[in-house]
């Protein structure tokens, strides 16, 4: 599955991709373009222009809550010189969007914003060029006012007024011109987001909404436990008109209302016999399973360079994360509805065109078969139940052709089935100088891989597929090759000047529950790992936290965020209090992506609550400062959850934490104070702002808890069980 370069071909389309977020452009001879426009060249693809003043933008990055198509209009406006308003985007669907991959990565922004800043100053020159042949105006002389041109005598034509002239049917080229930062004016300013009004005022925007005539609810019965077999299901009545969906072990009702699918899932469960057998590890001993599964893994090398000297002194760590779930608050729902032999599902994915391919490889079938269109969800924080749920509508619905079917999971599914951040351990070994420095850094990452999306392999990935009479292996997750960033060992190579270095990883083939992405990867626990050891060596050697990382820095940039954060948060001239504690954190996400660095305040009661957080990043070019500093939060908050709290539990058989009791999440009035401020650079690339901050918020309370309590946390979350065996 993995390609050459560090790239993964799709053995559908053939498209080379990343695996995570963007289209990567393959050696095909053609000039270079921007971001994902590369493999989605023509103009009509991206946008069009309307006799009645409109624009609409067509990319195939998709909403999730982080406000990217409110930054792309922005561009789009910018770029064609019209009013912010005019600017209408048409939601993600195949065929007809472009094929961008996934919405994932914090990679939006760069890949279909710059894509469509280039197709937009394209199609804002071929217009000018238009309007000059025929009115002889010199296009040196024509300037754009919201969409009319303009010449020395007034004006001489617009977009609308050529709108059926079908410009756009051309391809891109790599000549076009974008305007220089200087000349911008609404990329860069915080204008309102366009998905949220709907949202606040409670219309009828989420896949959730979604009612079409005639439609059924369904419901799906689970397994009671990981790799179960349904061997018998007795007779009985059941609510209403409810009716039986089986196939295999997939299992499913349907039901004219809710209630009735509800009670009739209920029922039917308690009719069913299964199989059962212990699949999953011993909690307890999670990093006892994580050595010994990793003596059958794969191992490979991360990065090397240098040849360690003599230390005088070097510390060996070991730190653990657990399984984590996304825990989305809304869960999981899809609508699916066939028509002949096509079937048309309405999903909240991250990627169309790749939920396509495996739905299509599921049901093989073509893949034009299957249509694809994209509505916002509850938000999600990587790859969650989104595309499971709409293959289990699309199998829900096969059996009622002409009738929509709406598939919603509950609370129990949305935590216990959905793919899981893998379970980590990483183990650090950092030999010091005779100046308490760094000389030498050593890491061994072990984990599953972080990544089952569909689409990507030739087998399909989504839950249902391995569930039918006739099914679909389950196959270990893959991890994106580091050219993507990496997945275990996402930010496990320091930043850090140390002159010799050298990191392994290796990914489990033993997968007791599925995994796959969640927001930041491995990131969260490497970069914890490297902060802590960092913080530790700094208190050997007697030296401040915020000076020991300085003086290992070499990239202006890093220098920048932190010295900034510390004068936000008065680093400096911080006073010690009994029971509280500050902690720094730093990491560039993907250490190719977003700068960003985080100091925490953090109060110890009968647990560890965080009270303050203070964020410097730096993400280049700051389209929507507002929607940057809401992705920083966000990231910052979702970190100090899982710092805290979050902790996937299971026994030998089944996830037991399928609740809120069982999972907790942050609650709102647990939520610290969090100030942000950003790095503008309005002459460097995008840099996305989503995943940056997460990580190093969770470094930054760890160290902020050995500066309240002395003790330094060796196991996620931070909750006093494990304090109390740390100290």
């Amino acid at each position: 599955m993995s390609g050459g370069k560090g790239l993964i071909a799709d053995p559908v389309t053939g498209t080379t991709t990343t695996g995570f977020g963007a289209a990567m452009p393959p050696a095909d001879g053609r000039p270079r373009l921007p971001g994902s426009l590369h493999l989605n060249r023509r103009l009509s693809q991206w946008l069009s222009f309307h006799a009645d003043g409109r624009v609409t933008i067509t990319p195939g990055k998709v909403e999730l809550g982080q406000g990217i198509l409110t930054t792309l209009s922005q561009i789009a406006a910018e770029e064609l010189d019209v009013d912010f308003g005019r600017i209408a985007v048409t939601p993600a669907a195949t065929p007809t969007s472009p094929d961008e991959a996934v919405t994932s990565g914090s990679l939006s922004t760069q890949d279909s914003g710059g894509a469509l800043r280039h197709a937009c100053a394209q199609a804002r020159a071929i217009f000018l060029g238009v309007v000059a042949q025929r009115t002889g105006v010199p296009v040196d002389s024509i300037t754009v006012e919201d969409g009319v041109f303009l010449g020395p005598a007034g004006a001489i034509g617009s977009y609308w007024a050529l709108a059926d002239q079908a410009l756009l049917e051309t391809e891109a080229t790599p000549d076009a011109t974008p305007k220089p930062p200087g000349a911008r004016r609404i990329a860069g300013t915080s204008v309102p987001r366009l998905d949220l009004p709907d949202k606040v005022f409670g219309a009828a925007r989420y896949v959730h909404d979604l009612r079409l005539p005639g439609m059924l609810q369904a419901r799906m019965i689970r397994p009671p436990s990981r790799r179960a077999t349904l061997t018998a299901i007795a007779d009985g009545a059941l609510p209403g008109d409810a009716r039986v969906v089986r196939d295999g072990d997939f299992l499913a009702v349907l039901a004219a209302t809710e209630w009735e699918a509800e009670a009739a899932a209920t029922r039917l469960a308690a009719r069913c016999t299964w199989q059962e057998r212990d699949t999953l590890p011993d909690q307890a001993s999670l990093a006892v399973w994580l050595r010994d599964a990793a003596t059958r893994g794969e191992r490979s090398e991360v990065a090397s360079r240098g040849t360690p000297g003599t230390a005088g002194r070097t510390l060996k760590r070991e730190f653990l994360r657990p399984y984590l779930a996304h825990a989305s608050i809304g869960p999981s729902c899809a609508v699916a509805l066939w028509e002949g032999d096509t079937v048309t599902v309405w999903s909240h994915t991250q990627g169309p065109y790749n939920l396509r391919a495996d739905i299509a490889k599921t049901l093989r079938c073509p893949a034009e078969k299957v249509v694809v269109r994209h509505r916002e969800g509850a938000g999600c924080y990587g790859h969650n139940g989104a595309d499971d749920v709409a293959l289990d509508a699309v199998l829900a619905a096969r059996a009622v052709p002409g009738t929509p079917v709406r598939m919603l999971w509950s609370r129990a599914e949305e935590l216990g089935w959905s793919p899981f951040s893998p379970a980590m351990l990483v183990e650090v070994e950092a030999d010091l100088d005779a100046d308490g420095g760094i000389a030498a850094w050593r890491s061994h990452i072990v984990s599953n891989g972080h990544s089952s999306r569909p689409g990507r392999d030739p087998a399909p990935t989504l839950l249902a597929a391995s569930m039918l009479a006739d099914p679909f292996p389950v196959k270990p997750s893959i991890n994106p090759p580091m050219a993507a960033g990496g997945g275990a060992p996402r930010n496990g190579v320091p930043l850090y000047a140390f002159p010799a270095l050298k990191v392994e990883t290796t990914r489990l083939l033993e997968m007791p529950v599925r995994t796959s992405a969640l927001r930041g990867l491995g990131a969260t626990l490497n970069v914890w790992a490297i902060e802590s050891v960092l913080d530790e060596a700094a208190a050997l050697a007697g030296e401040d936290p915020l000076d020991f990382r300085l003086r290992h820095l070499e990239a202006k940039r890093a220098v920048a965020v932190l010295e900034r954060v510390a004068a936000m948060a008065g680093w400096r001239t911080r006073q010690r209090r009994e029971g509280w504690g500050m902690g720094i954190g730093f990491a560039r996400y993907k250490n190719n992506g977003a700068w960003a660095a985080v100091v925490a305040e953090v109060e110890a009661r009968e647990r560890i609550l965080c009270r303050r957080l203070w964020i410097a990043g730096d993400v280049g070019e700051v389209v929507n400062p507002d929607g940057v500093a809401n992705q920083f939060e966000g990231g910052a908050i979702h970190g100090t959850s899982v710092a805290l709290l979050e902790e996937v539990r299971f026994d030998r058989r089944r996830i037991t934490s399928d609740g809120w009791d069982s999972f907790p999440i942050l609650r709102f009035s647990e939520v610290p104070q969090v100030a942000v401020d950003i790095i503008a650079r309005p002459d460097q690339p995008f840099l996305g702002a989503g995943e940056a901050s997460m990580a190093p918020t969770i470094a930054a309370i760890a160290g902020a808890i050995t500066d309240a309590l002395g003790i330094r946390p060796r196991a996620l979350p931070f909750t006093p069980d494990r304090l109390a065996a740390a100290a």
